[in-house]
């Protein structure tokens, strides 16, 4: 079979265009201002965010896949306004590499800021793309930069144990990574995420703060309070489903089936709670979250399990 012949893959149902961002420029990234001088840059799959101040630029996050286009975008833009293009400063939203791992493209004098989760995990990968924030906060912390103002919040563990909230009130924007993908379903077991009652949580979390612009860390655009309300929405109706199907389902015949092959008869039946449950929220969502009928058994899955094992639902006792 030849590698471009596309016949035998899966065809799932379109994009809806509202989940789009802009297009990207030749070098592959699209930078824009968000409000006054904080800007955004995304590749259309991952996103960061920077703010031009009189001391300098302070970073949000430096994505490998963005590379060496975050430096050309914050050059394009500060060359436009006539403000310094020197990164002064980066803030780690967490320590997954997939965020961080273009940081050491910049200069080792970078103030490097984070959770101090994030500083022990990142000294315990010893990944030199990644080199550890010198500067750490356990719950709260305002930074004031060049007079501007950023508040950085720990609520607990959720996509990761280290991930914050960035938050710009003189900006009207909040910066919460990987909870979030505004216009799509999350990927795989909620964004690969590690906390599951702390991730179903964050976006109270951020709905609490004040703010207009959403930068949800992936995919072509920015969000809004309503996206992520209706995340909101689409993680409840998930934990419901899934507290049903485990309610409904029987999963005898899979033990009778499979009798001392006790892995195949676990995977028969969870397979079947988790096919129960992402059904009807694959049919609500399908045409509304791109990817929701891609996705939304792999996280129907992560929340029935977290249910199950964090919050003891249907579990039994042995008599």
């Amino acid at each position: 079979m030849s590698t471009t012949d596309t016949s035998a893959l899966p065809d799932y149902a379109p994009v809806p265009r509202s989940a789009l961002g802009p297009a990207l420029n030749e070098q592959g990234y699209y930078v824009s201002r968000v409000e006054r001088n904080l800007y955004w840059i995304t590749d259309g799959t991952y996103q960061s965010a920077f703010l031009t101040t009189s001391d300098g630029v302070v970073l949000l996050d430096a994505p490998p896949t963005i590379g060496h286009n975050i430096q050309r975008a914050v050059d394009e833009i500060a060359s436009a306004n006539g403000v310094s293009n020197k990164v002064t400063h980066l803030i780690y939203s967490h320590h997954h590499a997939d965020h961080a791992g273009a940081s050491s493209l910049f200069d080792k004098n970078v103030t490097r800021i984070g959770h101090e989760e994030t500083r022990r995990l990142l000294l315990r990968d010893d990944d030199p793309a990644r080199p550890p924030n010198e500067e750490t906060f356990q719950d709260h912390r305002t930074l004031e930069i060049g007079g501007e103002r950023i508040d950085l919040a720990w609520h607990g563990a959720n996509h990761s144990p280290d991930n914050i909230i960035i938050h710009l009130p003189d900006h009207n924007t909040l910066m919460l990574i990987d909870i979030v993908n505004p216009g799509w379903a999350p990927v795989y077991v909620s964004n690969l995420t590690e906390d599951i009652p702390g991730y179903i949580e964050a976006p109270a979390n951020a709905l609490a703060y004040s703010w207009k612009h959403f930068i949800g860390g992936h995919l072509g655009r920015l969000g809004t309070r309503d996206d992520v309300t209706l995340h909101q929405q689409y993680m409840a109706d998930i934990s419901e489903s899934s507290r049903k199907a485990i309610d409904t389902v029987d999963p005898t015949r899979y033990f009778v089936k499979y009798g001392e092959n006790m892995w195949a008869a676990v995977k028969g039946y969870l397979d079947e709670v988790t096919a129960v449950a992402a059904a009807p929220v694959i049919e609500k969502y399908t045409g509304v979250l791109a990817a929701a009928d891609v996705f939304t058994e792999s996280t129907t899955f992560w929340v029935m399990e977290s249910i199950r094992l964090d919050l003891g639902y249907g579990s039994q006792v042995h008599p």
